[in-house]
């Protein structure tokens, strides 16, 4: 009896191995199959053919600047379009990267450095050939970059530890460099913090989503005792002030007047928290966007009425406008695309 069942046993045993081998060696081709797919431009995808992108001011017209992720040979590179036919054929630059922003022909490029074991950041400095000027070890996964109006100063933000924002369990790490002589403000957590008016040090503070005002003046969300707030950096006082709470990811609109943002809305669920704000800096205005799908994105205004900002599709994220003003609805502008920057 105890052969009998000792021998049922082994039998089992090999049937649960091949079993689970079939389904590994599955998941395996499954996997292989569809990273050759990637590779491979889709059916109904937009057109991305090879040529030169530059971030120089165009002659005529303005241009998109952004990260394609349409499947083929071009996945990821930087491509641009005319800004008045986001849809159109893109042209495919060459670069790689996984965040991007540029203006006054300067780029800032997260990228990714595949390794044997594990991949390492960093963050590059374009000129406006896209070619690299500098580039710094980055400590973590790229998540936000921006540029100065003047093109002087670049910043990025990394996760060091975790990977979303939805929850707490996560560590930021913010850096800003002058790209004319490479000064570089490592981490923005060791600048002053002015909270409510008073000196504020607390082990928990986390920075990120810089947007500029000028070549002093930018500002961020701080993050300290489970809450968020908007805050005025100053570079050469070395201080972040406080200014409004539950504000996340600013982006400063081209008049200086209005910062969009995404908000925690009490209610929604944990993994979906966002909803697309615009506050008013002169009288601390709170205006909710008609976009009522959760925003993960540092929005980018494409004018001083209009947002872009990324949300999931079929292929990473698609681009998408609203007014800014609470108007209108939301509308998809392009599909395959991600971080998106306007020249000129």
């Amino acid at each position: 009896m105890n052969r009998l069942q000792n021998r049922t046993r082994v039998i089992i045993l090999l049937v649960a191995v091949l079993l689970l081998g079939a389904v590994g060696t599955g998941a395996v081709l499954h996997a292989a199959d569809r990273t050759a797919r990637r590779d491979q431009a889709q059916p109904g995808g937009p057109a991305v053919t090879e040529g030169a992108v530059t971030l120089q001011k165009p002659s005529e017209g303005r241009k998109l600047v952004f990260r394609n992720m349409a499947w083929g040979p071009h996945r990821d590179e930087l491509t641009a379009v005319p800004a008045d036919r986001p849809d159109g054929p893109r042209t495919a630059s060459g670069v790689q990267c996984l965040r991007f922003y540029a203006a006054a022909g300067t780029g800032i490029c997260l990228q990714a450095q595949h390794g044997a074991l594990e991949d390492t950041y960093r963050a590059v400095v374009l000129d406006d050939h896209l070619r690299e000027r500098r580039s710094y070890p980055a400590a973590g996964i790229p998540t936000r970059s921006r540029v100065s109006p003047s093109g002087h100063l670049a910043a990025w933000t990394v996760f060091v530890s975790g990977d979303s924002y939805a929850g707490t369990d996560f560590s930021t790490r913010t850096s800003i460099v002058d790209v004319r002589d490479g000064n570089l403000r490592d981490n923005l957590e060791t600048f002053d913090v002015i909270k409510d008016g008073h000196p504020y040090q607390a082990h928990d503070i986390n920075i990120w989503g810089v947007t500029f005002a000028d070549d002093n003046t930018f500002y961020a969300t701080l993050a300290t005792g489970g809450h968020t707030h908007l805050v005025r950096g100053d570079l050469a006082a070395h201080t972040l002030t406080t200014l409004h709470e539950n504000v996340e990811c600013p982006s400063l609109s081209p008049d200086g007047t209005r910062i969009a943002y995404k908000k925690r809305v009490p209610g929604l669920s944990p993994d979906a928290p966002w909803r697309l704000y615009v506050l008013d800096l002169a009288t601390m205005t709170e205006t909710a966007t008609a976009e009522q799908r959760n925003i993960d994105d540092q929005a980018v205004w494409s004018d001083t009425g209009t947002l872009l900002y990324a949300l999931p599709g079929d292929y990473g994220a698609d681009l998408w406008t609203v007014p800014a003003d609470g108007g209108g609805a939301p509308r998809r502008v392009t599909q395959a695309a991600v971080a998106p920057a306007y020249l000129g």
